[in-house]
C-alpha cells in the first residue's frame, strides 16, 4: 500500500520555492518565474514537472553543467520571428521570454514565432502555450529532449519524449489545452516512480533488450513506447529537428537528461503565438469554441462515464489543489528539505 501523501498549502510550496532559489543565487524576478512554472504542474497534476524538479536544478548549477544566470541574448530578430540563446541557465526564464517575445510579436503581426536554443529543461510546457492563452490567443509550444525512444524500426533510444502543448481560448468553458509528450507517458512520470518506488503499467516502456516492463528502475535504462506506434515516433523526430536542427543547438540524439550532470542539456525550444481577433471576431470565435465543447458534452458517453474536454481535469484539479493543498510524497519533501538546508532557507 502506498504511503500517503502530506498536503501543503499552494502558497506555502511557492515561497518555499522561491527562498531556495533567491538564496541559492537567482534573482527575485527569475525566481518568481521558475517557482510559477513548478506551482503550474503541481496544481495540474503533472508531479514529474513540479517541485520534484527543484533539487536536481540546482545539482546541475552546483556540478557546474548549468547556469544559475545568464544573459539571454538575441541572434536573429525580423519582424514575426526570432531567435534567442539562453547561453546555459534556466529553461523557464528562457521559455518566459520567449514567449512573451512571441505574443509581442503576434500583436503586431497576427502571429509571433520565437525559436530558443542552447537552454535546459523548461518545466511543463502547457505553462507558456496558456500565457498566449491569456492574452487571447492560440500558444503552440514544442520542446525536445534526452534520447529516450527508439526510432520506430530500431532498438537504439535517440529521440526523446519530446512534448508538444497547445492552447486554445473559450468562452464560458474552461480553453483547450492539449500537453502530451511523443511517449505513451513523459519520461517523468517513470522517474518519478523510480524516486517513489512505484511500478509503472505494461505499454509505457521496455527494458534495454527491448522487452515490455513493469520495473520503472530498468525502463529508465530502455526505451519508452511511442504513442501511437510510427506516429509517435515521426513526430518526436520532427520536433527534435525544428527544436534541436533548426535552432543549430544540436542533433538529434544530443540533448542531455536533466540528470545527466556530464554537461550542457542543449534543449531547444520552439513558441508560436496566433493573434485571434486577426482572423475572426475574438466574441465569435469564444462562443464557437463554446458550441463546440457544449455539442460534444452533448453526446452519450460511454459506460455513462464524464466527457472532459483536453486540460478540463487539469484545470479542475487546480482549483481543488488551490483549496485544499498539494499532495506531496515523503521522498519528495525529503529531497526539497535537504537542498534548502545547503542554502540556508526554511524547510518546506
Amino acid at each position: 500500500m502506498a504511503p500517503e501523501k502530506e498536503l501543503f498549502p499552494a502558497q506555502r510550496v511557492e515561497a518555499f520555492c522561491g527562498d531556495v532559489l533567491t538564496k541559492a543565487g537567482l534573482s527575485p524576478e527569475f525566481a518568481a518565474i521558475v517557482t510559477e512554472s513548478l506551482l503550474c504542474a503541481e496544481l495540474r497534476g503533472i508531479q514529474s514537472h513540479g517541485v520534484v524538479r527543484l533539487e536536481t536544478y540546482i545539482q546541475r548549477v552546483e556540478a557546474g553543467v548549468m547556469k544559475m544566470s545568464a544573459t539571454i541574448t538575441t541572434e536573429m530578430d525580423a519582424q514575426a520571428v526570432a531567435l534567442l540563446n539562453a547561453n546555459n541557465t534556466f529553461g523557464q526564464v528562457a521559455g518566459y521570454q520567449a514567449m512573451k517575445l512571441a505574443i509581442d510579436k503576434a500583436r503586431q503581426y497576427g502571429t509571433g514565432v520565437v525559436a530558443v536554443k542552447n537552454s535546459n529543461h523548461f518545466g511543463v510546457a502547457a505553462f507558456y502555450a496558456m500565457m498566449a492563452q491569456k492574452e487571447e490567443m492560440i500558444g503552440c509550444v514544442l520542446t525536445n529532449s534526452s534520447p529516450a525512444m527508439a526510432v520506430y524500426g530500431t532498438k537504439t533510444p535517440l529521440i526523446g519524449t519530446n512534448p508538444i502543448a497547445i492552447a486554445i481560448p473559450a468562452g464560458d468553458h474552461f480553453p483547450i489545452v492539449l500537453d502530451m509528450s511523443t511517449s505513451v507517458v513523459a519520461r517523468g512520470k517513470i522517474r518519478y516512480a523510480a524516486l517513489t518506488g512505484h511500478g509503472i503499467p505494461l505499454g509505457w516502456a521496455r527494458d534495454p533488450e527491448g522487452k515490455p516492463t513493469e520495473d520503472a528502475k530498468i525502463a529508465l535504462k530502455g526505451s519508452l513506447e511511442p504513442v501511437g506506434g510510427v506516429k509517435g515516433s515521426a513526430l518526436s523526430l520532427i520536433i527534435d529537428l525544428v527544436c534541436g536542427v533548426l535552432t543549430d543547438t544540436i542533433l538529434t540524439g544530443g540533448v542531455k537528461t536533466v540528470t545527466d550532470m556530464s554537461g550542457p542539456a542543449m534543449t531547444g525550444h520552439f513558441f508560436s503565438a496566433l493573434n485571434v481577433s486577426k482572423f475572426i471576431d475574438m466574441k465569435l470565435f469564444k462562443a464557437n469554441v463554446d458550441q463546440v465543447v457544449t455539442n460534444i458534452k452533448g453526446f452519450p458517453p460511454v459506460d455513462g462515464g464524464q466527457i472532459y474536454m483536453p486540460g478540463e481535469i487539469e484545470f479542475n484539479l487546480s482549483k481543488k489543489r488551490m483549496e485544499e493543498g498539494i499532495p506531496l510524497d515523503a521522498e519528495v519533501v525529503q529531497s526539497l528539505n535537504a537542498v534548502a538546508s545547503r542554502y540556508g532557507a526554511a524547510p518546506l
